[in-house]
């Protein structure tokens, strides 16, 4: 999960690093971290900028995608640098960035299965493509998937407030899952909820693939480019779910590669936090036609913008000097 995020982030700490190659690591993860979000606030303006996204609910789940991934991204870059340059916070900080980080992770893959089956829709039942995925119903589809991450994520604070005494959340600790939830009755319920998670979300990223496969449009360009995206749904979600594995993934590593503990751990955060969230705009937002239209012609206006303001300067700078003379 992601607390997770965090996990795969701070645990790689718990094997430290020489200065330089903490320095080293520590600057390619805030520079993986800031081009991606760079990346996604550009896939986001452009939905912002063009009032057909609006009504279209692909690009509204896509947009959710972008934006989940963000705050995602966000965190768990925060956590991976705190857990060098402070190691330890204290629970009440702890505990919030690790809800935050652990629903938006299990928001993803819920987003991408719903992605999917809005693709099976517009492929399978055209004709009720409009009356089916309304605006309405994608904006409400979005609450729920909120929704029900938070319910799984909410009850590790709950129970966390009623059996941990109020001094526990002021105590340092090293910011990761099972430091500031400790009950062991939470590893359980996690364990649980990966399962359920994984049957839900693979139930429909397989009915959809099947369908769309056997369908009777299966002959048509649109039906071959759906079924090529349900395709790339489940390799994100396959890379999405790996963080629900991730514990039992590193234990396995660190017992197969002891002496390299903290360069395998920090391959696993990668791989698992870092490596979805690279190529999801890539897979949902580039190789989209119609979007890469629009995000092309910010991408020409904002170099125009930069290359008129280069010389409006220029301009400025040579009158001042031709005055000068």
């Amino acid at each position: 999960m992601s607390g997770i995020a965090s996990a795969n982030a701070s645990a790689v700490i718990q094997y430290r690093d020489s200065l330089g190659k903490a320095v080293a690591k520590n600057l390619l993860v805030l520079a993986m971290g800031l081009s991606i979000n760079y990346i996604n606030v550009g896939l986001m303006y452009t939905f912002c900028k063009h009032q057909i996204f609006y009504s279209n609910p692909r690009y509204i789940l896509f947009f959710h995608l972008v934006l989940n991934d963000m705050i995602q991204m966000s965190l768990s870059v925060i956590l991976f640098v705190i857990s060098y340059a402070l190691y330890t916070i204290a629970v009440f900080v702890c505990a919030p960035l690790m809800l935050m980080a652990a629903t938006t992770t299990e928001n993803t893959p819920l987003n991408l299965a719903c992605m999917a089956a809005e693709c099976y829709v517009s492929v399978c039942l055209p004709l009720h493509h409009a009356r089916i995925c309304t605006v309405r119903r994608t904006l409400l589809l979005i609450a729920l998937i909120w929704t029900a991450s938070l319910i799984s994520t909410l009850p590790d604070l709950f129970v966390t407030l009623a059996t941990e005494p109020l001094e526990f959340f002021s105590s340092q600790v090293f910011c990761i899952r099972p430091n500031v939830f400790p009950n062991p009755l939470l590893v359980r319920k996690q364990e649980l909820s990966y399962i359920g998670y994984q049957l839900l979300v693979w139930s429909v990223i397989f009915f959809t693939y099947f369908k769309i496969l056997f369908a009777v449009q299966s002959v048509s360009k649109d039906a071959e480019k759906a079924r090529r995206t349900v395709v790339l749904h489940s390799v994100q979600v396959l890379l999405c779910m790996s963080a629900y594995v991730a514990p039992h993934l590193e234990e396995a590593l660190l017992s197969w590669f002891p002496e390299n503990s903290a360069d395998t751990l920090f391959a696993c955060y990668l791989i698992i936090q870092v490596l979805p969230r690279a190529i999801s705009p890539m897979i949902y937002g580039v190789r989209d036609k119609c979007f890469r239209k629009y995000l092309k012609r910010y991408l020409i206006c904002k170099s125009g913008t930069d290359s008129a303001e280069m010389t409006s300067k220029n301009n400025k700078t040579n009158a001042r000097s031709d005055n000068k003379d």
